[in-house]
């Protein structure tokens, strides 16, 4: 009777995964612009690190290396993704996932082990299980370090939940990811990521050896003092974005927005610029 049970249908994702670069462009290989943080739902105290943040930082030894967290990570470069079976029973175990920056490698437990209480390390590929919603993976993490929403210093904290969403579609996979920050947004922040499969996709190496870029005295961190970061405007006016916009909270997600701007009289009757 065993052997004849029916297994359920679950898509396999097995394989090496092209990452389109071109959806939310600035968030992959440049980066996003100082100031840009339209259609993020951050709270002030996000924002103060955010402004507070400079792009010098990441000359610094200690962060050259420092690997994208999991939530973010699906915003650059291919992935490997294989799977680990049981070897008597041949139930799935684990969905591992390999990135190529930094060479990051995560494990997606589908054995339905619960997750480790919260004093427990965390890490910045976090701690993951899944499971599938009919052929749509579903993962949740938790025990992350602390991390980035967008690399241009707006910030994710180390309570944060992250719900992902895996969806095949024949050759393409669509990776969405829901991140839920009691200490740094006030509403979920959701991004989505195209792939493409390949199939005779490689993945090289990626070795990070730290060095010394910018000479400075020991200890000195670049930042900026409150009011005192001059490029923050430097977005609003090459684009024309308003201040209200660009400084982004969970208003500028809505289309509303828009309107409201219009009627609030700043633009003297005319509509905003298309990041508004």
């Amino acid at each position: 009777m065993l052997a004849s049970a029916p297994l359920s249908a679950q898509v396999s994702l097995a394989g090496v995964w092209q990452n389109k670069l071109h959806e939310d462009f600035p968030d992959r290989l440049a980066g996003p612009e100082l100031g840009d943080y339209t259609g993020i739902p951050l709270n002030e105290a996000a924002r103060a690190r955010a402004e507070a943040w400079d792009a010098s930082l990441i000359t610094l030894p200690e962060y050259q290396c420092r690997v994208h967290p999991s939530d973010y990570a699906s915003s650059f470069a291919d992935i490997r993704i294989w799977e680990e079976f049981d070897k008597d029973t041949q139930t799935l175990l684990a969905i591992h996932l390999h990135h190529f920056a930094w060479g990051t490698e995560r494990t997606i437990w589908m054995d339905g082990r619960p997750h480790p209480p919260d004093y427990a390390p965390h890490t910045s590929m976090g701690f993951s299980t899944g499971k599938w919603d009919g052929d749509m993976l579903t993962v949740t993490t938790d025990h992350l370090k602390e991390g980035w929403i967008r690399r241009n210093g707006v910030p994710r904290s180390d309570r944060a939940v992250v719900t992902e969403h895996f969806v095949r579609h024949g050759d393409g996979m669509t990776w969405v990811a829901v991140i839920k920050d009691p200490a740094y947004l006030t509403e979920s922040m959701i991004r989505s990521r195209d792939y493409t499969f390949s199939v005779a996709g490689q993945i090289a190496p990626y070795p990070c050896e730290s060095v010394e870029e910018v000479i400075r005295p020991k200890g000195v961190i670049p930042h900026h003092l409150p009011g005192t970061n001059t490029f923050l405007k430097e977005y609003q006016k090459n684009h024309g974005v308003l201040e209200e916009g660009a400084m982004g909270g969970a208003a500028t997600l809505y289309p509303e927005f828009r309107q409201k701007v219009i009627e609030a009289g700043d633009l003297g009757g005319k509509a905003p610029g298309p990041l508004q």
